[in-house]
């Protein structure tokens, strides 16, 4: 085995949604994690303002999991999921049911936000098939909208950089809807935007172009992570779900990053008071300590797809590592985790103050827009000209050297620190954030 004081050879990663070459001259390496805190390969501590990867709701370390893992490794590293089973995937999927809607409680585990999406949308044409309505195969997305980088996903998603490479290759029959975010109407709102419900009327002309008899399902995120932080007006996800059940359109929504307590509730569907008829969850699942995903759907949709099969395998779906015995294990202590230590209704009480420290940035240096949700902020940022991303990239590298990890996409910086993190954190975060910001031409 390598020591781990020698340094690692750079050349032969080739690292995901990331500048390889800037990277690699510049590296900067992460050692250790405990609580809400990173530390550096040149032993600093950072403070981590983004839960990993909008993943580590629970914060770091957490010893309940790691001792749910290594007892699961020593009992069974691995069991097949298909046409076999272990006893931890079917606890893990009643844990994960008993967050979810009423109703929605079929549990489907992948590995991934990216095969929950794929899965996801599977399902949504599978249920109108079994239903004798195997004509409904469009699909309608969302500009600015991010369902992960399957072939599906990138296909329903609508940020053009993810999209234009394999343009020639995404599926057919999709459509998008307008993204929500207006700068000239709803600049610097706290929480939902009071302007902009009407954005969901665009589902009806596309329903009239399209004939509702030919659409499948309608997917969108409830809040917008990856392409900036974008929060949905007030009545507009009402709106969505009134016209999708009109004409018998499935509503999914996409709730990898909303899902486990980044609103202060278990879903983002329950924040709303809104029931999709399909969610697809992973990071904060299992506090990322192992991949893991899954897609809670209607017990409806469940039924129909598998009365549809008189004998035999009622859906050609799944995966080699689906409710992996490690992976439910730790959905198991993650989600015992949240119970016991009241994580949500914790998210939920430190949100006010959290609003606060971020809308104090309205008047920073280059700061165009603050909106913020839950525990998950985006602070935008004015892009300098033919640069699109570039302030927000120097913003973020700064951030780091001053102890602090936010996230960046374009020029908007994105905040979303776990779930146990304390207002004094909260502050510091913030205002590191301000003072980088001075700092930056």
């Amino acid at each position: 085995m390598t020591s781990q004081a020698t340094p690692p050879d750079l050349s032969h990663l080739w690292m995901p949604f990331t500048a390889n070459r800037q990277f690699k001259e510049r590296p900067r390496l992460l050692a250790r994690a405990k609580g809400m805190y990173y530390t550096s390969a040149d032993d600093r501590q950072i403070l981590d303002g983004t839960s990993g990867l909008w993943c580590v709701n629970a914060g770091h370390g957490r010893q309940e999991i790691i001792d749910a893992i290594s007892k699961q490794t020593a009992e069974m590293d691995y069991a097949p999921s298909f046409q076999l089973g272990h006893e931890g995937s079917f606890h893990a999927a009643t844990a994960v049911a008993r967050l979810m809607p009423e109703g929605m409680d079929r549990i489907f585990f992948t590995n991934s936000g990216s095969e929950s999406v794929d899965t996801a949308l599977k399902i949504a044409l599978a249920y109108h098939r079994a239903r004798g309505e195997g004509q409904r195969t469009r699909l309608i997305g969302r500009e600015r909208g991010y369902h992960g980088v399957g072939f599906g996903g990138i296909s329903v998603g609508g940020i053009s950089p993810n999209r234009k490479t394999f343009s020639g290759a995404l599926l057919p029959h999709v459509d998008h809807l307008p993204h929500t975010h207006d700068l000239s109407k709803n600049a610097n709102s706290r929480g939902q935007p009071a302007w902009g419900e009407h954005f969901a009327d665009e589902l009806e002309n596309i329903i009239a172009l399209h004939d509702a008899s030919t659409i499948a399902a309608v997917i969108v995120e409830p809040l917008a992570g990856s392409t900036g932080v974008l929060v949905p007006p007030k009545g507009y996800l009402e709106k969505l779900r009134a016209i999708t059940e009109k004409h018998g359109i499935l509503l999914i929504f996409d709730e990898v990053i909303t899902g486990f307590g980044r609103l202060g509730a278990p879903t983002a569907s329950a924040f709303f008071g809104i029931r999709p008829d399909i969610i697809t969850m992973a990071k904060g699942i299992s506090n990322a300590a192992v991949p893991a995903g899954a897609v809670a759907v209607r017990r409806e949709i469940h039924d129909a797809i598998l009365g549809a099969a008189a004998t035999g395998i009622e859906f050609f779906h799944g995966y080699t590592y689906s409710a992996h015995p490690l992976a439910t294990a730790a959905v198991q202590a993650t989600l015992g985790i949240y119970e016991r230590d009241g994580l949500f209704e914790r998210a939920r009480g430190l949100s006010q103050a959290f609003e606060d420290a971020a809308h104090a940035l309205e008047s920073s240096r280059h700061v165009i827009d603050v909106r913020n949700l839950g525990l998950v902020a985006g602070i935008e940022l004015a892009s300098r000209d033919g640069a699109v991303g570039a302030r927000a990239a120097e913003v973020f590298g700064k951030c780091f050297d001053q102890g602090v990890m936010v996230r960046y996409t374009g020029d908007t910086i994105a905040v979303s620190p776990p779930l146990i993190v304390e207002e004094e954190q909260i502050h510091h975060l913030f205002q590191t954030l301000g003072k980088v910001l001075d700092t930056v031409a």
